[in-house]
């Protein structure tokens, strides 16, 4: 069994920028975690079956155009769960529709929350840091186009690796 995620990359310089904060932070493991907007979360899959999920999700990127990100200051999912992150103020909708595309086929799974886009910024962390983190990007703001997202693979020593790209809209 291989563990894959699909997500949309937060690009440079943000996207790196916001994980060495996330690591400076203390969250230790965002060092194997590209900043990202999650499209579908971790999940196992048959190493034979990654022919298929490559096929579907190439599907997937045809039939969506890309589309503009606004993401601008930070929420949380406490108490239900210890996460701050940076919200997006547009495109919601465009992850929305890709996520429910991709999240078909062989990546169809029962999820325990609703989807909801966002970019962690802070996960696992003492309160006072999760305010912390909460307060200090609570001014963060960037815009980019979605043109593109990835199937990322993750490894044990290494952390989350992207593996293929698929190009919104063919």
């Amino acid at each position: 069994m291989t563990t894959i995620g699909v997500s949309l990359a937060v690009p440079e310089p943000w996207g790196p920028q916001l994980q060495e904060y996330r690591v400076g932070l203390g969250d230790t493991p965002a060092a194997g975690i590209p900043t990202h907007i999650t499209l579908v979360p971790p999940v196992e899959v048959d190493e034979a079956a990654l022919g298929d999920v490559v096929s579907h999700l190439e599907a997937a990127a045809r039939e969506h155009a890309a589309f503009d990100v606004h993401l601008r200051g930070t929420g949380t999912f406490r108490p239900v769960s210890p996460v701050v992150f940076v919200s997006l103020v547009e495109g919601i909708s465009g992850c929305e529709l890709l996520a429910k595309t991709v999240a078909q086929g062989p990546l169809a799974r029962e999820t325990e929350f609703p989807y909801h886009p966002h970019v962690t910024v802070a996960h696992h962390l003492s309160e006072a840091l999760l305010d912390r983190a909460f307060d200090e990007q609570a001014g963060f703001e960037c815009r980019f186009t979605a043109d593109r997202f990835w199937l990322y693979v993750h490894h044990s020593e290494l952390g989350w690796a992207p593996a293929h790209e698929f190009v919104l809209g063919g």
